[in-house]
């Protein structure tokens, strides 16, 4: 994936926060800029947990496993990223939504775009 690709991917991932944060009680983006950083955030410690436990447990996977670590990912990004308000309930929804939007607007993570270039 290119440059421009990864700008396009994070923008759209901050756009999704931003409605996860308006449809998610107990989880609230400061604006687009938290959103953004948060977007990063959590692209970075997807990319950290994926690194270390393999595909099978990445945030973005699907099963039971996944879902845990995407619920646990959002919920410790909001004390990297300022602006953003998360309780547990709402990190869990919130993965729930992402995960929902996720089947429509599929992206790929950090980790199989720098194994694809390879």
């Amino acid at each position: 994936m290119h440059f421009l690709g990864h700008v396009v991917r994070f923008i759209v991932a901050a756009i999704v926060l931003m409605i996860v944060g308006w449809i998610v009680p107990q989880f609230s983006v400061g604006g687009f800029w938290s959103a953004l950083m948060l977007a990063l955030v959590i692209a970075l410690l997807s990319w950290v947990v994926e690194g270390i436990f393999g595909k099978k447990i990445n945030p973005f996977g699907r099963g039971i496993v996944g879902f845990i670590i995407s619920a646990l990912v959002i919920y410790i990004a909001q004390f990297v990223v300022s602006g953003i308000s998360v309780t547990m309930l709402g990190a869990i929804l919130a993965a729930l939504v992402i995960g929902i939007i996720d089947l429509f607007i599929p992206v790929s993570t950090p980790y199989e775009a720098g194994r694809s270039t390879r």
